[in-house]
């Protein structure tokens, strides 16, 4: 299991991706939503790492509103090796520089996080599922396309980490 900086999105999108979770749940697919007891939420990761200490990086994060109010355009959907599906978010100028930031300001307190989730190697998403299977995935990303083009706000940011049941705020 992993932690993670999650950026929370608005009401509407919320809405649209719990939506696309039912649909692929409907056709076999197991969403996000049955994973850990219906407690994850449709959100982009900024990072992730094995553990993190919620007051370490609240901590590292002092004076950054992690939340900015970026506005993220889902346009693409997309397949990590695995079988993890996702939405793909259009890397802006501004979602790409407070990527870095947030990455900074934890790299100078030491925090280690995974590099795959590094800037320059990030690709900015909201999971779906992680576990589709081959026969499964041409249906689920057709079903996706269906949802998308999606805006999206970001509305709120915390440090999650389902394995410890935790999950802190950040501004």
């Amino acid at each position: 299991m992993v932690a993670a900086l999650e950026l929370y999105l608005d009401t509407d999108a919320t809405r649209r991706i719990r939506a696309l979770w039912d649909a692929l749940e409907a056709e076999g697919v197991q969403s996000l939503r049955s994973l850990l007891a219906q407690r994850h939420r449709p959100h982009v990761s900024l990072a992730v790492a094995p553990r993190l200490d919620p007051d370490r990086v609240a901590e590292a994060l002092t004076g950054t509103v992690v939340a900015a109010p970026l506005r993220l355009g889902f346009q693409h959907a997309g397949q990590f090796v695995g079988r993890v599906l996702w939405l793909g978010v259009t890397p802006t100028a501004d979602l790409l520089a407070h990527h870095a930031l947030v990455h900074d300001r934890l790299a100078g307190a030491g925090v280690e996080l995974a590099e795959h989730y590094r800037p320059g190697r990030w690709v900015p998403h909201c999971t779906l599922s992680m576990r589709v299977s081959n026969t499964l995935m041409a249906a689920a990303v057709r079903r996706c396309l269906e949802v998308l083009p999606l805006e999206a706000t970001v509305v709120g940011a915390a440090v999650v980490d389902h394995a410890r049941d935790i999950c802190r705020p950040l501004p």
